[in-house]
């Protein structure tokens, strides 16, 4: 059974995304401002971990939103983006693999301007995107605890290594499938144009 999107504000799933984006700022505070690292951790597990639970809600309350449909994605980001700079700059993640997901983003990017350009709205997300961010937004956490602390590095530092070159790998997949169907729709849009463009007169 689908959920009829409606265009609600304050629902429980958007309450928990906007607490996710709220997250951001105080990890950031935390884990670069502060010396309470194994507090970072715990703010960043919880807003990793909401990334599923959010959905699920509004898929359960049957309160799927238009702005749950943007603050989701973008909350999600956030926390990627916002996370990775923290752990580059403290180097606990090296600059190579936070450039290779920056990349991605990069790619989408282009992609959504010229998917906006053709008139399509940006596609809707893919799940094995969804499963890739919740792989690094898991991953992230365990690397951090890895850094905080000195007895869990031994099993947390592989740990989260595994999540984070599984994650970048089904990053790149989603990110793949994401090309490839709009690409899709751009060949489509230039054939209708072909189509309906007037023969010239010689």
């Amino acid at each position: 059974m689908t959920s009829e999107v409606t265009n609600r504000i304050w629902t429980v799933p958007n309450v928990i995304s906007f607490a996710r984006l709220l997250g951001v700022p105080l990890f950031l505070y935390l884990f670069l401002g502060t010396s309470h690292e194994v507090t970072a951790v715990v703010v960043l597990a919880v807003g990793g971990s909401s990334d599923w639970i959010d959905g699920y809600l509004a898929r359960r309350l049957n309160q799927v939103s238009r702005l749950g449909a943007l603050l989701d994605p973008v909350a999600d980001r956030l926390y990627i983006l916002a996370t990775l700079f923290a752990l580059t700059a403290r180097h606990v993640v090296p600059w190579w693999f936070t450039a290779a997901l920056l990349l991605r983003e990069l790619v989408l990017l282009v992609f959504l301007l010229v998917l906006r350009r053709y008139g399509y709205e940006p596609l809707p997300v893919h799940y094995l995107g969804k499963t890739a961010t919740f792989i690094l937004l898991f991953a992230f956490p365990v690397l951090l605890l890895a850094h905080a602390s000195a007895g869990a590095a031994h099993v947390a530092w592989p740990a989260g290594w595994a999540l984070a070159w599984w994650g970048l790998v089904l990053y790149w997949a989603a990110a793949a499938l994401y090309v490839i169907q709009a690409s899709g729709l751009v060949r489509a849009a230039r054939r209708g144009n072909a189509a309906t463009r007037p023969t010239a007169v010689v």
